[in-house]
């Protein structure tokens, strides 16, 4: 039996446009006989049944990110769902938990309901598969974190520049062995903060940072708070511990916060300056610098790009680039306050 994707590819026209000549949508009327003459000759007869099983599953979107819990993806995720809503789209959400098998689990649901399209924040940028979806013609769209060769569209921070400025900060207050501990290895977001911070070392002829046995001050965690935590204990085990550090998330940074307060390292006398705020980032003592994030905005915007595939636009690929902003507080005061 011919399927909708069939009908499409015989007419040379997009599985939305077929939906929508049997749906009642806008369609001109030499399309549609296009579409209508195309379906018959391949036998595809849709079932009142079956029209509205597509238009239920067309009502509804996924959401595919690594951890709900971690307050960026949560204010993310509303971000989706509130411009979701304003088009009356429903949004499943699925946590990957940074793995690649399970996040291909929930791709692979996504294709099989046919969701009428995907927002996805990749767990890895070399092997993250966004295939199952795109050659089925769903529209998909790119968040935070873009899997590299993905031909979709894309929301993104401008981590680099983040990563610049936050380096640059430390520097500015007087802190010289300044280290990072960046995200997991192959991620975007981490690749792209750390070469942000790297850069700023360099334009100051602070080179690598070395740690006093040769290597540089660059350890990775896995974003959550255990990560930071090992991380930050590394660099302090070294001969010549950091005197400032760059986190590249937020739980991260909460993790390397306890390791300092356990060495009796409290910031400032230890600079800690963190990629996206924790958690009433006021109410820590000493209260915490960061890199602030329009999470929020970042969703909203990725669903709005996805609303608009959705609806059949046809235009080149997007990639939405967001800036960041340096929020100054206490833990950045510089060595000569501790």
């Amino acid at each position: 039996m011919a399927t909708i994707y069939d009908v499409a590819r015989a007419a040379g026209v997009s599985p939305a446009t077929v939906s929508r000549v049997f749906n009642g949508g806008r369609v001109t009327a030499e399309r549609a006989e296009n579409v209508r003459r195309t379906a018959a000759a391949l036998g595809f007869a849709p079932n009142r049944v079956a029209r509205s099983l597509r238009m239920q599953r067309a009502s509804v979107i996924g959401l595919i990110i690594p951890d709900i819990g971690n307050p960026f993806f949560t204010a993310l995720a509303r971000g989706v769902e509130d411009a979701a809503q304003a088009t009356h789209l429903s949004v499943v959400l699925c946590n990957t938990d940074e793995d690649i098998e399970k996040e291909h689990r929930y791709l692979e649901v996504a294709a099989a309901e046919q969701m009428a399209g995907v927002i996805v924040a990749a767990a890895s940028r070399q092997r993250t598969d966004l295939s199952v979806l795109v050659e089925r013609g769903t529209p998909v769209v790119a968040v935070d974190r873009r899997p590299r060769g993905a031909s979709v569209d894309a929301v993104t921070l401008d981590n680099r520049h983040g990563g610049e400025e936050a380096t640059e900060h430390l520097i500015s207050r007087g802190y010289r062995r300044i280290a990072c501990i960046a995200g997991l290895e192959g991620a975007s977001t981490s690749e792209e903060r750390l070469a942000g911070y790297r850069a700023a070392l360099q334009d100051h002829g602070l080179g690598g940072g070395t740690d006093g046995t040769g290597g540089d001050y660059v350890r990775h965690g896995d974003f959550r708070v255990e990560g930071g935590r090992v991380a930050m204990e590394q660099l302090l085990a070294l001969p010549e511990p950091p005197d400032a550090v760059f986190v590249a998330n937020n739980l991260m940074t909460v993790g390397a916060l306890a390791a300092l307060r356990d060495a009796g390292r409290t910031p400032p006398r230890t600079g800690l300056l963190s990629f996206g705020d924790v958690p009433w980032p006021e109410l820590v003592t000493p209260s915490l610098s960061s890199v602030q994030l329009p999470s929020y905005e970042l969703g909203f915007s990725a669903a709005q790009l996805l609303q608009e595939r959705i609806a059949g636009a046809v235009k080149p690929l997007q990639t939405v680039v967001l800036r960041t902003s340096l929020r100054i507080r206490d833990s950045t005061g510089g060595p000569t306050r501790a």
